[in-house]
């Protein structure tokens, strides 16, 4: 998969429509509406996040035409790679070139199946290679975050999406992968002018990724501390790992990312409740600003 090729430049990644389509929160017709409007805008890639399965994808694709469609991610322990190859497959017959599998070896405390991740990841890929309808290494991406995972995602995948990550995260991790592998770290975005309120919505959602060893020790790799981690998150972390205030400073964020690094930048929009609000306003000013077919 050439670098930007399937992805674009810009994404948007949300767990809602994942939620939705397990039946938690609305799914008609008015949702895949909002999927072809983003189609329509411009933004390259739709990010099904909250641990999806690869049949998520399937409706939205259905009611797009152009952009793509990539779990972020799917959970190793959670599918199996007979179905998971297979679902791939038809995707990939039905709308084809336009479904990206991210797979992840998420958290210890989500599956008791928890052990060895790094190992289980690379048997999985074997298996992904071998299974009657394999999955290309163009056509996948990891959830990397440590250096070996994301040397992983280079030499067996198309890259790497790291999730919850820093401008020197994404200069770092660019180096490992080299120049010709991809690049689409997720930024978290609170659409906001009034930085103090910006910083208390972001800290409302921060605060559960912060239960996580596999994210507080990757921050801990880039220098913040034990205390950066308390109360939601010091300003200082807070301030690394979102983009706040209005659309022009939320692009001169992107701008950072894309600079050291970045082929494409999947946004999330965070709200009151990010797990099943489509922050559609958001999403059209974002596209006013940020640059889509860059």
């Amino acid at each position: 998969m050439p670098r930007q090729n399937r992805l674009g430049r810009i994404g948007i990644w949300t767990g809602a429509w994942s939620n939705a389509l397990r039946g938690d929160g609305p799914a008609g017709a008015g949702t895949f509406d909002v999927a072809a409007e983003l189609d329509a805008l411009g933004y390259g890639t739709l990010w099904l996040g909250g641990s999806p399965a690869v049949a998520h994808a399937a409706p939205l694709l259905g009611a797009t035409s152009r952009i793509t469609v990539a779990t972020g991610i799917l959970s190793i322990w959670e599918h199996e790679v007979a179905d998971v190859a297979a679902q791939r497959a038809e995707l990939e017959r039905t709308h084809p070139g336009r479904f990206v599998l991210g797979l992840g070896v998420s958290h210890s405390h989500f599956t008791e199946r928890y052990e060895r991740p790094y190992a289980a990841m690379r048997e999985y890929l074997s298996a992904l290679d071998s299974a009657p309808d394999p999955v290309p290494a163009e056509a996948r991406v990891l959830a990397a975050l440590g250096p070996r995972m994301l040397a992983l995602s280079r030499d067996r995948a198309a890259g790497a999406h790291p999730y919850l990550v820093t401008v020197e995260h994404t200069a770092q991790a660019r180096e490992i992968l080299g120049e010709h592998a991809l690049l689409a770290p997720e930024l978290k975005v609170v659409l906001d002018p009034d930085l103090d309120s910006a910083r208390a919505t972001a800290r409302d959602y921060l605060r559960f990724y912060l239960s996580m060893p596999n994210y507080t020790g990757n921050l801990l790799r880039l220098g913040f501390g034990k205390d950066d981690f308390r109360d939601g998150g010091s300003d200082r972390l807070v301030d690394a790992v979102f983009a706040l205030g209005d659309a022009d400073a939320i692009a001169g964020r992107v701008a950072g990312f894309l600079a050291a690094g970045a082929d494409h930048l999947a946004i999330q929009v965070v709200t009151d409740d990010p797990q099943h609000d489509l922050p559609r306003d958001a999403w059209r000013r974002l596209a006013e600003t940020l640059p889509l077919a860059g």
